[in-house]
Formats: C-alpha cells, sequence, structure tokens
C-alpha cells in the first residue's frame, strides 16, 4: 500500500480508506434512506386516520376501490387497529432498515483497522532523522487517540450526515406541499442554527487541537517519567515529576474545560432556538388549523415533520462540532503520513557485502549546523578488527550511522563504498542485515532472554543461541537465573544489569551472523576481565566477518589489527597499537593516562586484598 503524499488531502486519504468497504457503505446508506421513507409515512398513517377515517376527508382511490365491498370508511372506523397496524409495520420497517448500522460498523471499523495498520507500517519505513526528533508518547497518542475519533466519526457521523441532509431536504419538500406559510416559518430558522453553528465550528475546533497536542505533550510526559523510573528514584526526583506532571494535567484539564464551555453555550443556544422554532409552528399551526386552511390531521403531520426537521438541524451542528476535531485528528496523523518514508530506487543493489569498507573525504553535519566529520578518509579491510578511539564529539558514533545509512550522507560530501559499491545505491534492508550494530545502551524487548537474542532467527536453534550467548559472556549468568533463558527481561530490559543487557545485545548480534559487525563502545558497562574474555571469545566466533570496535577503552582496542583515532571530527592518527602508543600524540596520552589509572586500580586491589588476609 502507497503511503499518501502530501499533495494528498484528508478527504482524499478517508476517500483510499473506503477502497473495499464502499459496498458496506452503500448498504448502510440505502438502509437509512429506507428508513427514513418509512419514519415519513407513520405521520401520514396519523393523518389518514384522524381526516380520513375518523373525519370527513376524501380517501385515496386505491383504498376506496378495496374498501368498496368491505364497508367503506365505516369498516375502518369499526377496525382502527388496522390503522395502529399500519403504523406499528412502517415502524418494524424502520427498526429493520436500522439494522443497516450493521454493515456500518463493519466498514468503519474496517477501515480504521487499515488506517492503523497503515500508520505503523509508515513509522516502521520513516528515516532515523524523524524518529528521534518525536516525542515517543506523542507518537502513541496519535495513533490512539486521534485515530479513536476518527473512529468515532466514521461509525457514527459519516452515516448521521448523510441522514441529517436526506432528512431536511425530504422533510421540507413535504412541509412545503402541505402548507407554504407554515414551511417558511420552520425554514426561517434554519439559516439561524446553522450560522450560530458555523460560529462555534471554528473556535471549537481550535480548542480541541489545542487539547489535543495538550494531551501529546500529557501522554509524553508519563511516558518519559515510566521509562526513567529508575532514575526519577536514584535522584529523588519524584517531588519534581510529580509536580511537572501536575502542571501539564492542569493545562489539559483547563483547556477540556473552556471546550466543554464551548460545546455548552451551543448546546444551550440550540435549545432555546429549537425550542423557538417548535413554539412558533404550534402557535401559527393553531391559527391555520382554526381558519380552516389546513385540517387537523395535517396539522399533526406538520407538527411531527416539523419536531424531525429540527433534531437534524441541531444534529448538523453536532456534526460539524465532529468533524472539526476529526478534521484535527487527521491533520495531526496526516503529519506523520505525510513525512517521507525511506524508499530505494528500482535499481538498488544486493551486492556480497564482504569486501573492504572505504571512507572517502567524507565530510557531514546535522541540519546544517556544525560539521561534525570533516575529511574523513581511511579503508577497513575486508575481515579485519578495526578500533576507532576518539573523545566525546569527536565523531566515532556518525561514523557508523552513516555506514548503516541511519543518516545517509548528502551528494558532494565524498562517499562511502562496500566491496566498491556505493551505499548510496544499496537497498537499506539488504545493508542493515549485513552490518550488524551493537549499541552502548542497547534496547531489549520486553521478552525472554533466548527470544531477545534470537529476534533475527525464524526458526533459532538452542544450540546456536547458547553459542552465542557463550562468545558474549553471559551464557553462565543467564542459566544462574530460575528460568534460565526463558526467563522474561522487564521494560526496556530492566530485569537485566547493564553489562548482562550489553553482553545479550552482542549475543543478539553475534545470531545474525552480519559480514560486518560494529561495537559501539558496547563493552564500556563489562568489567575489564569480562572485557578480556568476550574480545578473546570474538577472535574466533566472528569468523571471517570484519569487526568495528567503538571505545574509550585503549585495553579493548589494542589487539586490532588497525586503530583509528579521531579528534575533532578529523582522522588524527591510523596504526597498529605499537606504532601509535610509540608515535606521540592522541593516542599515546590517552594510553599514558588510562595506563597509570589501571595500575593505581591494581595497587588499590592489592592492597584491599592484603587488608582482608592480614584481618583473617
Amino acid at each position: 500500500m502507497n503511503a499518501p503524499t502530501k499533495k494528498q488531502s484528508r478527504a482524499a486519504l478517508i476517500l483510499d480508506l473506503t477502497k473495499g468497504y464502499r459496498w458496506l457503505l452503500a448498504i448502510s446508506v440505502i438502509g437509512t434512506i429506507l428508513a427514513i421513507f418509512a419514519n415519513f409515512l407513520t405521520p401520514q398513517v396519523f393523518r389518514f386516520t384522524v381526516d380520513s377515517v375518523l373525519g370527513e376527508e376524501p380517501m385515496p382511490a386505491f383504498l376506496q376501490a378495496w374498501l368498496a365491498d368491505k364497508g367503506g370508511r365505516e369498516y375502518l372506523r369499526d377496525n382502527l387497529i388496522l390503522c395502529a397496524a399500519a403504523s406499528m409495520l412502517c415502524s418494524v420497517v424502520a427498526g429493520l432498515c436500522n439494522l443497516c448500522r450493521i454493515t456500518l460498523a463493519k466498514a468503519s471499523e474496517g477501515m480504521v483497522n487499515k488506517l492503523r495498520d497503515r500508520l505503523y507500517t509508515h513509522i516502521q519505513r520513516l528515516p532515523y532523522h524523524w524518529h528521534i526528533g518525536q516525542q515517543t508518547g506523542d507518537i502513541i497518542q496519535r495513533c490512539t487517540s486521534d485515530v479513536e475519533v476518527i473512529r468515532g466519526f466514521l461509525s457514527d457521523q459519516l452515516l448521521e450526515m448523510f441522514r441529517t441532509v436526506f432528512l431536511i431536504v425530504a422533510a421540507l419538500i413535504l412541509m412545503f406541499s402541505m402548507n407554504v406559510k407554515l414551511s417558511l416559518i420552520a425554514a426561517a430558522f434554519i439559516p439561524i442554527m446553522l450560522f450560530y453553528s458555523g460560529f462555534f465550528f471554528s473556535r471549537i475546533a481550535r480548542n480541541f487541537q489545542k487539547a489535543d497536542e495538550a494531551e501529546g505533550a500529557l501522554s509524553a510526559a508519563a511516558q518519559e517519567n515510566f521509562t526513567g523510573v529508575r532514575v526519577v528514584r536514584a535522584f529523588g526526583r519524584e517531588a519534581y515529576e510529580m509536580n511537572r506532571f501536575n502542571e501539564k494535567n492542569e493545562f489539559f484539564a483547563g483547556l477540556w474545560i473552556k471546550l466543554c464551555n464551548l460545546l455548552a453555550y451551543y448546546w444551550g443556544i440550540g435549545d432555546f432556538v429549537s425550542n423557538i422554532q417548535v413554539l412558533s409552528i404550534i402557535v401559527f399551526g393553531c391559527v391555520e388549523a382554526v381558519s380552516g386552511s389546513i385540517t387537523l390531521g395535517e396539522f399533526l403531520v406538520f407538527v411531527s415533520y416539523n419536531s424531525m426537521l429540527v433534531w437534524p438541524v441541531r444534529s448538523l451542528g453536532r456534526i460539524l462540532s465532529e468533524m472539526s476535531k476529526t478534521g484535527v485528528s487527521m491533520q495531526r496523523i496526516g503529519e506523520i503520513l505525510d513525512a517521507e518514508e525511506e524508499i530505494d530506487p528500482p535499481e538498488a543493489l544486493t551486492p556480497p557485502m564482504d569486501g573492504d569498507i572505504v571512507f572517502d573525504h567524507v565530510n557531514f553535519d546535522y541540519h546544517g549546523v556544525n560539521p561534525v566529520l570533516k575529511d574523513i578518509s581511511f579503508t577497513i579491510r575486508a575481515g579485519s578488527t578495526v578500533g576507532v578511539l576518539g573523545g566525546t564529539g569527536s565523531g566515532k558514533s556518525t561514523l557508523m550511522y552513516l555506514l548503516d545509512r541511519l543518516y545517509d550522507l548528502p551528494e558532494g560530501s565524498g562517499s562511502i563504498t562496500i566491496g566498491g559499491v556505493d551505499l548510496r545505491k544499496i537497498r537499506r534492508d539488504w545493508l542493515r542485515k549485513s552490518v550488524g550494530f551493537v549499541l552502548q545502551e542497547p534496547f531489549l524487548f520486553s521478552k525472554t532472554i533466548k527470544e531477545n537474542i534470537a529476534i533475527s532467527q525464524e526458526a533459532p536453534d538452542m544450540g546456536a543461541i547458547r553459542h552465542s550467548a557463550a562468545i558474549a559472556a553471559v551464557d553462565e549468568a543467564i542459566t544462574e537465573f530460575a528460568q534460565g533463558y526463558d526467563t522474561v527481561v522487564g521494560e526496556r530490559g530492566v530485569t537485566l544489569s547493564g553489562g548482562q543487557k550489553q553482553r545479550v545485545a552482542i549475543a543478539r548480534m553475534l545470531m545474525q551472523q552480519a559480514p560486518v559487525m560494529v561495537f559501539d563502545d558496547s563493552l564500556s558497562a563489562v568489567d575489564s576481565e569480562t572485557d578480556a574474555k568476550i574480545r578473546s571469545a570474538l577472535k574466533t566466533g566472528t569468523g571471517n566477518s570484519t569487526v568495528i570496535l567503538i571505545s574509550h577503552r585503549i585495553t579493548t582496542l589494542m589487539h586490532a589489527d588497525q586503530i583509528i583515532v579521531l579528534e575533532n571530527g578529523r582522522v588524527a592518527q591510523i596504526g597498529t597499537h605499537e606504532e601509535l602508543a610509540a608515535r606521540e600524540g592522541v593516542y599515546q596520552q590517552i594510553y599514558e593516562i588510562q595506563g597509570t589509572l589501571e595500575n593505581e586500580l591494581r595497587e588499590m586491589e592489592e592492597a584491599r586484598a592484603l587488608h582482608k588476609a592480614a584481618q583473617q
């Protein structure tokens, strides 16, 4: 299903959603029209009973012929139950026709289901930079509350709109055919009702949009707080977060109170105008009936039709109000659907991914702000292990984001190739399956450890899962859990320690068996001994894969075939550990500082051990 573009209007989107359900909508509309006809016949039965059965007004010719051999008018007077049965029959037909709402419910739920699928699919295809610019709570609110508003309109107001327009037109035609003067009085109030409905329509729309946006901010605040509950507790920020939430909640409640006040004024004024209209018809209708301009039966029918007219006109205002809310929700959903997806051209390639990786004069910045990478050039040989070292903001992670095409390298900013093929010519899904990634702060799903590790496999083998976990030095820790590999990881991995999460993420990436493996400071939360174990196991566990290690810890990088040192977005040094340690520069300075710190820590550990032994 193609995503809508910015040129597609909201009405066009609704029309597109109706595909496959239009026959159900047609049945609903036809059933509604038949129900209206049946409802309009009921007053005519009353009119016939009062004027032609109880009164002396002439009967329709087809009834006279039918009653000729039964006693005529007197037969019906003796069997008034037939008139009651006719009235009941009209009501039964109207009720049966109103069952068309079942088909409307199927159509509306199907359309909303299609919209939810489209939203979710579209969000999955949006680029990484779009996601980091949005609040998760606001996205969820748009995909739930705003979709629910649209569902309410489709299931209730859409058919009601057709019904209301048809009712108004049919009622006015019948009323004018009966008495023009009374009809003009009744019709005179319609522009008044429509005017004040339109007046409130714009104000309700603006206030609903503000309330909807405030609800999104409230959802985002709650989601952020629940996600970061450990940080909130650790720093004693409960009171601050509660006050922050209360401020947003009070602001949201205030907007809804203002909106409810507008609706109260709207319905109050509507009731006043409607009652004046009904009273006017009754007063002038009585005058017309007394003067003989209309019969008593016609007067009763006219009052009945006027009652049918008043509510649709009032409903039209309510529909306009609901349309304003739906329009706001469609706009907010449209902002997501209008965002451009990551789309590969038809000629995108799926080349072998086991070749050399070459960064050639790469320059990059985020949104035109200060350059992050400046004329970066280096080559990573296929099957080698390369370390990347640099301070905060030196561009280490940006290199890997570009390698995985989380950000696309603009034209004229250099090139990145794998096996001689420019990344911009490679299909994104193929590239991302071929470049395994482990981040410093890995995300784990609320599933079992086994499911998290094997998430890239359709039919995972338990032996392969344990083998990957063993390479990541986490198999032993997992087997110590009561449920072992069936232990359910809490939301965002809260069941596990920071080091365990990182190692499970490493095992997950190893299961991918990618030709290129990137470890973005993913050993930062493990101790030096575990770090050494993992690096040693990776030498044999990664096979012929190209391994890229990003770290601030030199001991993690020192055994790499090549180390790239970044400084202020530029390549400062390239070489082996031995070459860089012997050469003056950034690497030597960091190596000496970290070596001194490690010696001090080692001496402290030894002193602590001696002190403990002496006490024993």
